[in-house]
């Protein structure tokens, strides 16, 4: 109820204070944000011109990159990259990287903060349901996996033998069910995927059966709910999606496993990049006091228990997203401020999410906006040489959508009309999507393209060996469910995964 109140409070002062600027610019939009990036509109050409030059005479392809469009005024979304095969295949395929239209005037959807607190905060009425799993991991700690179903259904498990694609989401690193996630089980049920949310130890729900709590960047739990997955679908390809700072966990686990993540694609939904600086600088006090609030919440439950290796009076004390990090994870019972600002930086040495992002061997999406307000100044926080020089990261830069926004003109529209419907449903799934979010068609139609242009490349691979009198027509066959990654290598298991998970006694409600 407390934070309910917090969050009108915000919106009220928001709204009487928010500058009209904001809404009225009189400087060009694609001018403003690649000036704001620090790229002049010539360079951002030359960068983008060997996307673009087999699309020349492609509709629509061209306004997807920066520098690239004819219809300058048009354009709000810039796709940065570094020139390659699939890059040009995006640019060609993905119509809508190049088809957002932000709400624009005096609405209240047009202000990012005031955005950004409606997806975190406003209760959404889904018409899916979750059926929980929860996973016993080897420490005898539990994780919960949340499997999206459509309310009508009956039959409440997805049969084993499905080939269904299953898209794992992985939510904010506070553990809070935006409506951005709900939508987005919606959307993913609409288009066939098989949508399972990952909560982490203690989040939403999930009982803390160990003194251990996840630490920010740590991969160990994922990779688990990752083996089960691959166990419970073995024959549907994997996709993952993350939003906010629920990134860095995504980022570390590609990294960490490299081509062995089993993973065909992913996409980061507003990540945030550089996590240290993001906890050591803070956000603006409205919205550090509400997320300080709600992880005390959260924890609350578990004070007596925590109390054996953590300070909990220091940590229900504490007044920013730092102090609560470090006093969890980095204090351990120290008091010393130079062995505690030792052990901070020791911890992000281990939990910075681009720590091994060059063993990232599948292709990833970024979305993010410049008026991000969570995610801080676009030129001191987004990577972009990350994005210029490795060839499976892309960016997808708007200048507006605030934090896992992305509110369109005719989504605001199809808001007010109740019975309003969006995007067609895929046929036979029984969920209407009503009024798709920008993001989610983006994404969605990345792993379509991807998925295609790797299945294309390996045709091409058979083609070849065939004409070569090699037989590679088996070769296919065999890497027919894995992920794109694995096609270079399989890796061997390293342990008997049997041995590690019970099935018969997993945590089910």
């Amino acid at each position: 109820m407390v934070v309910w109140l917090v969050a009108l409070c915000i919106v009220i002062l928001v709204v009487l204070i928010w500058p009209g600027s904001k809404f009225f610019g009189t400087e060009s939009q694609p001018d403003a944000m690649l000036r704001g990036l620090g790229i002049s509109r010539q360079a951002a050409k030359d960068k983008t011109v060997k996307c673009i030059s087999d699309l020349e005479g492609s509709d629509g392809a061209q306004t997807a990159c920066a520098g690239a469009g004819t219809d300058e005024k048009a354009r709000t979304v810039a796709l940065i990259c570094k020139p390659s095969a699939l890059a040009n295949y995006l640019l060609k395929h993905c119509r809508t990287f190049s088809n957002y239209s932000p709400c624009a005037g005096w609405t209240w959807r047009a202000s990012a903060f005031l955005l950004s607190v409606y997806e975190a905060c406003w209760p959404y009425d889904s018409p899916v349901q979750f059926v929980r799993d929860n996973l016993q991991l080897s420490d005898d700690g539990l994780l919960a996996l949340d499997w999206a179903v459509p309310s009508y259904q009956k039959r409440r498990r997805t049969s084993s033998h499905s080939t269904s694609p299953v898209l794992l989401i992985i939510p904010n690193s506070f553990g809070k069910i935006t409506r951005n996630v709900l939508k987005l089980c919606e959307t993913a049920l609409s288009h066939g995927y098989l949508p399972a949310v990952f909560n982490r130890r203690s989040h939403n729900g999930t009982p803390l059966t160990t003194l251990k709590l996840q630490q920010f960047g740590d991969p160990a739990d994922l990779r688990e709910a990752v083996r089960y997955i691959r166990y419970r679908q073995p024959a549907g390809r994997l996709y993952a999606v993350s939003e906010s700072t629920g990134s860095g966990l995504l980022l570390s686990y590609l990294g960490e496993c490299g081509s062995s993540s089993y993973v065909t694609a992913a996409v980061c939904l507003s990540p945030v990049f550089r996590c240290q600086s993001w906890f050591e600088n803070g956000l603006c006090w409205p919205l550090q006091w509400a997320l300080v609030l709600y992880q005390k919440i959260c924890l609350s439950r578990y004070r007596t228990v925590l109390g054996e290796t953590i300070q909990t009076d220091t940590l229900f004390s504490s007044c920013s997203l730092r102090s609560l990090e470090e006093t969890l994870f980095c204090q351990a019972g120290t008091s010393s401020s130079s062995n505690t600002s030792g052990a901070w930086d020791a911890y992000w040495e281990r939990n910075e999410p681009l720590r091994d992002v060059d063993e990232v061997a599948i292709p990833v999406l970024s979305v993010c906006a410049q008026d991000d307000p969570i995610r801080g100044d676009t030129q001191s926080t987004v990577p972009l040489e990350l994005f210029e020089t490795n060839p499976h990261f892309f960016l997808l830069l708007t200048d507006r959508g605030g934090h896992c926004g992305f509110s369109t003109q005719s989504e605001g529209s199809a808001s007010v009309a109740l019975g309003a419907v969006g995007s067609v449903a895929a046929p036979n799934s029984g969920i209407e999507s009503r009024g798709t979010n920008w993001s989610h068609k983006a994404l969605l139609e990345f792993f379509r393209a991807t998925t295609d242009f790797f299945a294309a490349e390996e045709r091409a691979k058979q083609l070849a060996a065939r004409r070569r009198g090699l037989g590679g027509g088996s070769g296919g066959r065999v890497f027919r469910h894995r992920s794109v990654s694995t096609c270079k290598r399989v890796p061997a298991c390293s342990h008997n995964i049997h041995a590690i998970y019970n099935w018969q006694r997993s945590y089910t409600r």
